[in-house]
């Protein structure tokens, strides 16, 4: 479901950009504005950053997102008819992002582009996500700039305009930080830190994309795609968090979905969990880590996290998240992760040797966890996800001493893939 230019043209609700969407705008018209612009051509593949695309783009991107349509032609601004844009494929498609990442500072990541059309009207729609990096440079020799739209047209920003860019920059990113900084200090918020160490691991869209709310069923559906994820990154060698959630019965809390913790008897509560999934497409987890169970009778010290119990507290986090962006329409997300412990012994991550037994010989003792921080596209290729999943686990284990993740093994990019 996306929600363009196009749509609101036409005043329709948000929905797939279709081929009759567009054969519907043309019919009637629809001139160009801030977030639509006509193009009856697409730029060659071949010297494309030196076309004006990259221009566009990064217009577009400076001015709140938009989309540009290749295959249609306009007259006094205003589409007038379908025009063939030849053939498109995967090596042009990947030319265009190429280009919306390699000629403009900062890059414009996250383009989406649909085909649409048959032989003789076929058409390419771009398009522009908003984005929270402006000002989007481009550079031309020695000479650099800063476009955005005008209405209809595409003009260069003045120094002013930039400076207060960069202050609107700087001011989202602050906002940002104390989005993350609450969601984190709530789900902290009322844990046993000091008899046992909880993982805390929250996310925020970086620019939320304001939607009817998720009602219980689809709640549910998102959790329940998220066992499968999460089953994919981390399969079941280890103690998942979704495992002691709610996951059928979503409750209501402040403007989002609760899986409640299900971990409550005397001999369960090593494994207590708790995941939200909030209305605006952010989510949370707080699981415990520390004291897990070593065998029907015994236990780790509450100070001790095994490295396996961090891998499946990432993947199913990842995985909520993936699961949400995709239910929310949202795709950038700031991701903070971090152990919780206020006991007198110092942290410590735990793996195991070649044998399958608990070893510690590489463990560092941790009086203060630092919270690993990072950007994600939620909704990018599956493999480059699964590798984002990978590489935050495997941050979240190198602080405590371990080299490796053992569980989340994605397989091998390749140039195909």
């Amino acid at each position: 479901m996306t929600f363009t230019a196009l749509h609101r043209a036409l005043g329709v609700a948000p929905g797939p950009l279709t081929d009759e969407l567009l054969d519907a705008a043309v019919s009637g018209g629809v001139v160009e504005a801030n977030d639509l612009d006509w193009k009856s051509e697409l730029p060659p593949a071949k010297g494309l950053p030196q076309t004006d695309f990259p221009k566009d783009v990064a217009a577009m991107a400076n001015s709140g997102g938009g989309v540009i349509v290749f295959g249609v032609r306009e007259s006094q601004k205003a589409a007038t008819e379908r025009v063939d844009v030849g053939e498109f494929d995967e090596a042009h498609e990947r030319s265009l992002r190429s280009a919306a990442i390699t000629a403009i500072s900062p890059p414009v990541f996250g383009l989406n582009v649909h085909r649409l059309g048959n032989e003789g009207k076929r058409a390419v729609v771009v398009e522009i996500p908003s984005s929270l990096d402006g000002p989007h440079l481009i550079y031309r020799n020695d000479y650099f700039g800063a476009p955005v739209r005008n209405d209809s047209d595409t003009v260069w920003m003045k120094e002013r305009q930039i400076e207060a860019m960069y202050r609107a920059r700087f001011d989202e990113r602050r906002h940002a930080t104390e989005a993350l900084n609450n969601l984190f200090t709530e789900a902290a918020g009322g844990r046993n830190s000091g008899e046992r160490a909880w993982l805390i691991a929250v996310a925020h869209p970086r620019v939320p994309r304001f939607r009817d709310r998720l009602t219980r069923d689809e709640a549910r559906a998102v959790l329940t795609k998220t066992e499968g994820l999460a089953l994919t990154y981390a399969g079941r060698g280890g103690v998942h968090p979704l495992e002691s959630v709610d996951r059928h019965n979503p409750r209501p809390g402040l403007r989002r979905w609760v899986a409640v913790n299900t971990a409550t008897g005397e001999r369960s509560t090593w494994r207590e969990s708790w995941m939200s999934i909030h209305h605006d497409g952010s989510v949370t987890l707080a699981t415990a880590v520390g004291g897990h169970r070593m065998s029907s009778d015994s236990y780790f010290e509450g100070s001790q996290v095994q490295s396996t119990g961090l891998e499946c507290g990432i993947a199913d986090f990842m995985g909520l998240l993936r699961a949400t962006a995709e239910a929310t329409d949202n795709d950038e997300y700031d991701i903070r992760v971090g152990i919780e412990w206020t006991g007198e012994q110092p942290l410590t991550i735990l793996t195991t040797d070649n044998f399958g037994q608990t070893f510690d010989g590489v463990s560092t003792p941790l009086h203060y966890y630092t919270p690993v921080e990072t950007t994600v596209n939620a909704v990018e290729p599956a493999l480059d996800y699964y590798w984002h999943v990978h590489d935050l686990a495997q941050d979240c284990v190198n602080q405590g001493g371990v080299s490796n993740v053992r569980m989340i093994q994605p397989p091998e990019r390749t140039d195909q893939q």
